[in-house]
């Protein structure tokens, strides 16, 4: 069987009902191509089971907590078995908001204005808001969550106090951020080059977790954003750049805010979704790639050592 391709998919983390239809997804353009698939679901002893099919490549369809940072890509690096996306490192830092976003304030790409709040550490939350100039509404999101799962806008102090407890109950680490209103740029990346920025319209506040995954939240996806040529050029460009500085492999999605002439980047997807409804697979559609064949990209780019 070492030509099989494994499909990682479900895991342990919120997200596991997508990723299984990620995980499905790809198991089924890859059959179409001819591979021979295994569907696994990564959570119990799976490891074990993956020792027992060596396969040949592991495609990681998983999303969320310990799926995309690092947590099983140093168990398929332990393994020695070639996987998809990105490597131990860069998973983890792209999954931990707070530490990526370090690395791109020091390189020059603009982030909304923030602070990190441990459980315990609840201190005087107005003067930390005061002392980073933030003013509502605010948006408080844990710091290393998926899918805008545990995200909230705040339009007052009552509704931050309401939410900052709630959030403090289930994680360790929250984000407090200045709340960009502006235009909802996505911009996908494979292999170091730009695909193309899609430009998202919620009918919702935010392009929460319903607006990704539920067909009757009827989101407007704009193929490719209405840019003009210099900023649609910049925004890529810019995607490139944090895919880069975090040293990601394979694909990414960078999601982005245009206000006021500025693209301020909010976070980096090593694992994005590969729905029905998914972005990566419309940008990529439109730039003349089919779904099938991005997937067999990327097969032939899985490796170990990213």
């Amino acid at each position: 069987m070492n030509n099989l391709v494994v499909v990682l998919m479900g895991g342990l983390s919120e997200e596991r009902k997508i990723s299984f239809l990620t995980g499905k997804a790809c198991s089924k353009a890859l059959k179409k191509k001819g591979y021979k698939v295994i569907n696994l679901d990564a959570k119990g002893y799976f490891a074990e089971e993956l020792n027992k099919l060596k396969p040949k490549i592991v495609f990681n369809a998983l999303h969320g907590k310990y799926g995309e940072d690092g947590f099983v890509q140093s168990i398929l690096e332990s393994l020695k078995i070639p996987y998809t996306h990105s490597g131990v490192l860069a998973s983890s830092l792209a999954m931990d908001k707070e530490l990526s976003r370090q690395i791109f304030k020091r390189n020059n790409l603009m982030v909304p204005k923030y602070f990190l709040l441990q459980r315990g550490q609840k201190g005087n939350l107005n003067k930390k808001i005061n002392n980073k100039k933030i003013k509502f509404p605010i948006v408080v999101k844990p710091v290393d969550e998926g899918s805008s799962l545990g995200v909230y806008i705040c339009k007052n102090k009552k509704q931050f106090t309401s939410k900052y407890n709630k959030l403090m109950k289930e994680y360790d680490r929250i984000l407090v951020e200045e709340y960009i209103p502006g235009r909802e740029i996505q911009v996908a990346v494979m292999e170091q080059k730009p695909l193309g920025a899609i430009e998202l319209v919620p009918k919702r506040e935010f392009y929460d977790y319903t607006a990704k995954y539920s067909k009757t939240a009827q989101t407007t996806h704009i193929m490719p954003a209405p840019l003009s040529p210099k900023k649609y050029k910049k925004v890529l460009s810019l995607a490139k750049k944090a895919h880069q500085l975090l040293g990601c492999k394979g694909i990414t999605r960078s999601d982005f805010r245009f206000f006021k002439n500025k693209f301020y980047l909010l976070e980096i997807n090593t694992q994005p979704g590969m729905t029905t409804l998914s972005l990566v697979p419309e940008i990529a559609q439109y730039s003349g790639i089919k779904f099938e064949d991005l997937i067999v990209k990327m097969i032939k780019d899985a490796s170990c050592n990213r």
